[in-house]
């Protein structure tokens, strides 16, 4: 059964008769209707009546508007307005461009802007390098969509799927100090928008993709990852995927089994389910079968596409056949990044000992949360009103940090493994329980750790040669000085 969430908080100015009991009668009133009541405060008095602003959180937009009738249904009350408090956090959008230095005289004025600037072009002309020292490229990540996955909202083009890019933009700073930047594209053509972002790179130092369909989106990442000499990240599928072996690494530590010996259910193949099975197979699982509509896949199977073609060559060792609900029997653990209410709590029983359920479709997950929790010993979702959520806001902000720090060019399996693996270690031995497998996201270490893994990962490859190092990496210093005269400290 759905409950009350802060995503449909609404605040009702109500007016009543001035008595004792009027605001009572309110709470009543919203109470009865479900609702949860957050907040009741009077907003004007006079002798004879009150205007009271009274906040619930609902279920959903119907819900919302039951509560109201129920208020409106009572005697002398009159509801004067109703807000949204999501779209008034909307309002004007959510994020904002500030200035790092000061604007405040004419020198400022000649350095920030002309004439001073003009030396600085010509340093970057000279060394096209610089660029990452001298402008904002150093510390700027390009989300771009062209709007055709959003969350569970499918293809709702570029304009509506800003609120969401914006809100990620808005977790890179708060989580990681990341200047991102929507770049919300008008056109589904792939050989365009790999253009476009061609285009654009010089502002950004990485680009992260957002809910771009499949598989589009893995030509347009593998495309711009060789065309590009800055980190290109689909987050729908590799933060997914960090997030999910982060959880599995703990979660298999509480129920005492290794990722070698168990065997993986995962319902879904598309952009997050391979990126899930590859991850989970670099971490040394051996035993992972993967299903989607038709049933599971296996090397005599028909696919189609490289990413259906690796996960039919590299999985399934035993050959399963068959319907998800048959592949469940006796696996150990279930991973859903597909659609909501496909299994049961019955098809959960049938798992082995000790099984663990990750059900990560939103809204609404393969199988009810708490069914599974009847039969599996740990069970996560994609959600914030149970327990282990998997969110890659523990993912995607530290992973950039990371690699903006070492001023990478690329992202290797080993840096989204050793991201993984960071996750995971932020839970201490101490914390580990089923309840707990997975960092809270305003946990201010996760962050951190995952950034200084990724640092490390792309500085040792940049030493070994397997990753091209970054230019010159002294010369922050050279540009701040006279030429051949460093200036007195």
């Amino acid at each position: 059964m759905a409950l009350p969430s802060p995503s449909y908080t609404i605040t009702m100015r109500v007016q009543v008769p001035a008595s004792q009991a009027a605001t009572s009668e309110l709470v009543a009133a919203v109470a009865g209707e479900g609702a949860s009541v957050t907040g009741v405060d009077i907003a004007q008095s006079t002798t004879d009546h009150l205007l009271v602003d009274l906040t619930c959180d609902t279920i959903d937009g119907a819900h919302s508007q039951r509560v109201v009738d129920a208020l409106e249904a009572l005697s002398d009350v009159r509801v004067l307005k109703v807000s949204d408090s999501t779209f008034l956090m909307h309002l004007g959008g959510k994020i904002e461009v500030g200035l790092k230095v000061p604007l405040r005289t004419r020198r400022d004025l000649s350095r920030a802007y002309t004439p001073g600037v003009a030396r600085v072009c010509m340093a970057i002309h000279e060394r096209p390098e610089d660029a990452r020292r001298l402008t904002i490229k150093r510390n700027t990540v390009a989300v771009v969509t062209d709007g055709t996955a959003v969350l569970g909202l499918g293809n709702i083009g570029p304009a509506a799927a800003l609120p969401v890019m914006e809100g990620k933009a808005a977790l890179f700073k708060k989580f990681a100090g990341v200047d991102a930047w929507p770049v919300c594209l008008d056109t589904t053509d792939t050989e365009e928008i790999i253009s476009i972002v061609k285009a654009i790179a010089p502002v950004y130092g990485g680009v992260n993709l957002e809910d771009i369909s499949a598989p589009r989106c893995f030509e347009i990442e593998r495309r711009l990852r060789e065309e590009l000499d800055i980190p290109v990240f689909h987050d729908d599928q590799h933060g997914t995927a960090i997030v999910v072996l982060a959880a599995l690494i703990n979660a298999l530590k509480v129920v005492r089994k290794r990722i070698e010996d168990v065997r993986i259910v995962v319902a879904g193949v598309g952009a997050a389910g391979s990126a899930i099975i590859r991850l989970l197979h670099a971490q040394g699982a051996r035993n992972i079968v993967g299903f989607d509509r038709d049933g599971a896949i296996h090397r005599g199977s028909d696919t189609s596409g490289e990413h259906h073609r690796w996960i039919a060559e590299h999985t399934n060792p035993e050959g399963v056949t068959g319907s998800l609900q048959d592949g469940l029997e006796g696996a150990e653990v279930f991973i859903g990044v597909s659609a909501g209410n496909i299994i049961t709590g019955a098809d959960v029983a049938r798992m082995g000992d000790s099984a663990i359920v990750f059900a990560l479709a939103n809204p609404v997950p393969e199988v009810d949360p708490i069914e599974a929790a009847a039969h599996a010993a740990v069970v996560a979702t994609g959600r914030s009103d149970y327990p282990n959520q998997i969110n890659n806001v523990l993912a995607f902000p530290g992973l950039f940090r990371g690699l903006l720090d070492a001023g990478a060019c690329d992202i290797t399996e080993e840096t989204l493994r050793r991201a993984a693996v960071a996750i995971a270690g932020v839970v201490g031995d101490d914390e580990l329980n089923p309840s707990f497998v997975i960092p809270g996201v305003f946990d201010p270490r996760v962050a951190e750790a995952v950034a200084d893994a990724v640092r490390q990962e792309a500085e040792e490859a940049q030493a070994a040669g397997r990753s091209p190092a970054p230019a010159d990496p002294g010369v922050e210093d050279a540009r701040v000085t006279w030429p051949g005269r460093p200036l007195v400290p």
